[in-house]
């Protein structure tokens, strides 16, 4: 497979060095690397620290480069141009059409999409200028990826942080190969383990750790869906982007936030490991340790029935199969019995694992087979998704 082309372009600012850990994590991908830095982020950084981890030289003038005309042979060899950190004055000069620089005139000679991570204080970033001037980029088809909340190096607390480089590199490898193809849509997604409380310290819960609901919640979000994420007990950082996130770490709970807000969604996506079982009683003190315990058990809410049962018809509702044995019989029972669209099983060997193997199936029991990263699979499922929609 041919190498994507980064052009990774870095502005003044006190967040320029975490630049460098973001050109070495897309090294270590497989990506294929060049740099641009002003003349202000050389007042931070060194080139020389670029030029080591990409094995390129890195571009900072118009002027002083081994190619005649940098701007003109950086622009076209790009597949796609990341502006990380991007500062107020870079962002205003691209809105503008101003070119007095390599980056700014780079950017103007650039015929695709831009995606830009601004970090700067958070009264530069609230203010009206730079907000008209992100939507003017935005109206041309460029991607913003929004600063985090935090303390910031002025000792301001606000928007305006560099965010976490996973992040970045989670936004590149889905700008390469997407839009923001799902404006309009929203999306509710269910994520996590849920608990059951035995005493004030013991419960019953799952190995899931989650990580392929975030990757569905990053990818969705990416491409310009509004996601509401209800979870559980997850092992990872929620993506700081999410604006709408409920944990709700029993059934019981789980089940009341998803009915109340399923209704107004195109899409339910119940990844979720729920409990079958929860104890019939719970024990107010903790329970001391004696005698074998017998544990009575009932069942749970099934929210995945009562999604099915009050689904409308405008609506697409997808579950999830994890199995050990009899994969894809017991998701297509599951498929018919809970009123899917579409059923993604997969293997319990893959639990807490980076990576996954799943089957997906639709009513008309079409099958398809992906294998790969959680987030690689997560694209490939909000196409197969997509694909329902145009069926439909």
């Amino acid at each position: 497979m041919k190498k994507a082309k980064i052009l990774l372009c870095v502005c003044g600012g006190i967040a320029a060095y975490k630049a460098i850990d973001l050109a070495s994590m897309l090294y270590k991908q497989g990506f294929e690397i060049r740099t641009v830095l002003t003349e202000s982020a050389c007042k931070f950084v060194s080139p020389l620290n670029f030029a080591a981890i990409t094995h390129h030289d890195t571009h900072s003038s118009l002027w002083d480069d081994n190619d005649p005309i940098p701007h003109i042979y950086l622009a076209d060899w790009a597949d796609l141009v990341v502006v990380a950190p991007a500062s107020a004055n870079t962002i205003a000069k691209a809105a503008h059409g101003i070119a007095d620089n390599l980056l700014s005139s780079l950017l103007l000679a650039h015929s695709k999409p831009v995606l830009w991570v601004p970090a700067m204080n958070v009264h530069m970033y609230e203010n009206q200028a730079t907000i008209d001037n992100i939507k003017v980029l935005q109206k041309r088809g460029h991607h913003i990826l929004d600063p985090a909340f935090g303390l910031l190096a002025c000792a301001y607390i606000g928007k305006g942080k560099y965010p976490p480089n996973i992040e970045i590199v989670y936004a590149i490898r889905s700008y390469l190969e997407y839009g923001q193809d799902l404006r309009g849509v929203k999306v509710l997604l269910t994520a996590g383990a849920t608990i059951e409380a035995i005493d004030p310290m013991r419960v019953i819960s799952n190995k899931s750790s989650g990580k392929m609901s975030l990757a569905l919640a990053r990818a969705l979000f990416l491409r310009g869906a509004e996601v509401i994420l209800i979870y559980g007990s997850i092992s990872e950082a929620l993506p700081y982007y999410l604006s709408e996130a409920i944990q709700t770490l029993s059934v019981n709970q789980m089940h009341e936030t998803v009915l109340s807000h399923a209704m107004d969604c195109n899409w339910i996506i119940k990844c979720a490991a729920v409990s079958d079982y929860k104890p019939a009683a719970y024990s107010e003190s903790k329970i001391k340790k004696g005698e074998d315990l017998h544990l009575d058990l009932i069942q749970t809410k099934d929210i995945l029935t009562d999604l099915g049962q009050m689904k409308q018809e405008n609506q697409l509702l997808i579950g999830f199969a994890a199995e050990t044995d009899n994969m894809e019989n017991n998701a297509k029972e599951k498929l018919a019995k809970k009123n899917l669209d579409l059923i993604i099983a997969n293997d319990l060997k893959y639990a807490g694992s980076d990576d996954n193997e799943i089957t997906m199936i639709d009513r008309e029991l079409n099958m398809t087979h992906a294998q790969g990263d959680k987030f690689e699979l997560a694209h490939r499922v909000i196409d197969r998704i997509k694909d329902l929609c145009v069926q439909s």
